[in-house]
């Protein structure tokens, strides 16, 4: 006889409890990756669509953004840090796109998303995407766009070589470790005259998301914005 899912699931979740990310505790059902009370102590920016913001000025005189921000606050060791970590090396795809909504519904009533017409996350090496399976900020965008349906164009743009890890690196050996690091593909011709959103999973420099801007510079009358999950201020 064929047990239903449901049963399968308490079982699943009895002998490997689903905990989480954050503070360890057991999460209940409708809860995935973090549970509710966490969520709600997450440093959040609050810095939405306000003009001229601190996020904004990371790419001022570096090319003319139209907009940006962040959603949290990035610390090391922090509720933020294990899910950026989870995202990036736990395989938790799921969570991404889950990441995605959550940003696109605490942006939603400051009109940040008006305007804009698709969205480019930053790509991954092609290596690197073979190695994880996804690109966890062109999931976020998947997430961005379940509510806001605004599309995502994940063909427009490209890694050209699989760079080292920002992580230990500090602010000039960031800037040329992207140099010259994306070009934009032949099918970028579709983002002539729009106003794009490039997403992206954290922000420290901007080196990472410069260096997209710049591959995509050459496009007539293209206009840019910035989002990231989070913010390693």
């Amino acid at each position: 006889m064929k047990m239903p899912m449901s049963f399968l699931n308490d079982l699943r979740d009895f002998f490997f409890p689903r905990l989480c990310l954050t503070c360890g505790a057991r999460l209940l059902k409708d809860e995935d990756g973090f549970c509710c009370s966490c969520m709600t102590d997450f440093p959040y920016t609050n810095i939405g669509n306000k003009p001229g913001n601190e996020v904004e000025k990371y790419f001022w005189g570096r090319f003319p953004i139209e907009r940006a921000t962040s959603v949290f606050y990035y610390a090391k060791g922090g509720s933020v840090a294990h899910i950026l970590y989870a995202m990036k090396y736990y395989g938790r795809y799921r969570l991404c796109e889950k990441m995605g909504k959550l940003m696109a519904h605490e942006l939603l009533s400051c009109g940040f998303f008006e305007g804009i017409d698709c969205m480019v996350p930053v790509p991954l090496h092609k290596s690197r995407l073979r190695g994880r399976g996804y690109n966890q900020s062109f999931l976020l965008a998947k997430g961005i766009s379940d509510v806001t349906t605004i599309p995502v164009f994940d063909n427009v743009l490209v890694r050209l070589r699989n760079n080292v890890t920002q992580t230990h690196k500090g602010a000039f050996e960031r800037w040329q470790n992207v140099d010259r690091l994306f070009q934009a593909t032949e099918k970028s011709c579709v983002l002539e005259g729009k106003h794009i959103l490039l997403v992206d999973d954290v922000l420290t420099t901007g080196a990472t998301l410069v260096a997209c801007a710049d591959a995509l510079s050459a496009i007539k009358d293209i206009r840019i914005s910035v989002i990231t999950l989070a913010w390693a201020k």
